[in-house]
């Protein structure tokens, strides 16, 4: 879970995140997987975030059944397809939920 505060200082990544989700034509649901992943899972390190939220877009698109492919998130956020393809099974699973295992 995660508090008001990291909310706050994670403003900007949830403004970019916003973006994306509009370049991708995410429902509000998946949005606020993607936020409520990302914001329960942020990294220390600036340099991480950035793929943190593609991921959790990207998770939050599945979750809601509204898949995007990987590279259509990582275009849309501005990050490799790799690193999502690194971190997206991690998101769902610190969520609590389980990956397909597709």
């Amino acid at each position: 879970m995660y508090s008001a505060r990291d909310q706050v200082e994670n403003e900007e990544w949830l403004a970019e995140m916003e973006v994306a989700a509009d370049r991708l034509d995410l429902s509000a649901d998946a949005r606020s997987y993607a936020v409520d992943m990302f914001l329960s899972s942020v990294p220390e390190s600036d340099r991480s975030k950035g793929p943190a939220m593609a991921a959790s877009l990207y998770a939050g698109a599945l979750v809601a059944s509204e898949g995007r492919s990987q590279t259509e998130v990582a275009e849309a956020a501005g990050v490799s397809r790799l690193s999502i393809q690194q971190r997206w099974k991690d998101v769902l699973e610190s969520a609590g939920l389980q990956p397909p295992s597709w």
